[in-house]
């Protein structure tokens, strides 16, 4: 056990379990703390026909991406694991690049946003499985912000989208590439 981690957890789980679950945890607010500042770092960096509409539209993305954060935390210190929210360990324990845009459209970036939320909502529904079994009140909360970004996804989706449903960034590998792809 970590000296970081307490000898408790929550009633009905085991100790094992419920570190088990604060583990999981730990990589989804990474991932989410990354994802509140790749949004709001795109609503200060997007230019282009269409800003407004997307820098007001990242706003409201960005306040329920740092709510979940918190939520995400909150429920680690309850699990009696000490969540750990500073840049360096992001930095060091991600499995993902940094955001790779800076200054660009609003094509440009909603392409990228479009990889981005596509990385995180995949690796939310991982963790929702891998506590499935464990914790249904982690699972639950994990299910509801998973909603969340899905909805957040689709209204990104939404200008890259064609009439007959085919999307601009459809194959693109890179938040580079993806932005690259708009432009073509």
């Amino acid at each position: 056990m970590n000296s970081n981690e307490s000898t408790y957890t929550v009633p009905g789980l085991s100790l094992r379990d419920g570190h088990q679950v604060a583990a999981a945890l730990q990589d989804r607010l990474h991932a989410l703390n990354d994802l509140q500042l790749t949004l709001k770092h795109a609503h200060w960096n997007v230019v282009g026909r269409g800003f407004i509409g997307v820098h007001e539209m990242l706003d409201p993305q960005i306040d329920v991406v740092r709510a979940a954060v918190d939520t995400t935390a909150e429920r680690m210190a309850t699990m009696g694991v000490p969540p750990v929210g500073t840049p360096g360990a992001l930095v060091k324990e991600r499995s993902w690049d940094d955001y790779s845009l800076g200054r660009a459209t609003v094509q440009e970036h909603l392409a990228a946003l479009d990889l981005v939320y596509n990385g995180v909502i995949t690796d939310h529904r991982k963790a929702i499985e891998a506590v499935s079994d464990i914790d249904p009140i982690t699972e639950d909360m994990l299910i509801t912000q998973t909603a969340e970004l899905e909805q957040f996804h689709w209204f990104i989706r939404a200008h890259l989208e064609s009439s007959s449903g085919e999307l601009q960034t459809a194959g693109a590998q890179t938040e580079q590439g993806a932005a690259e792809q708009v432009n073509s």
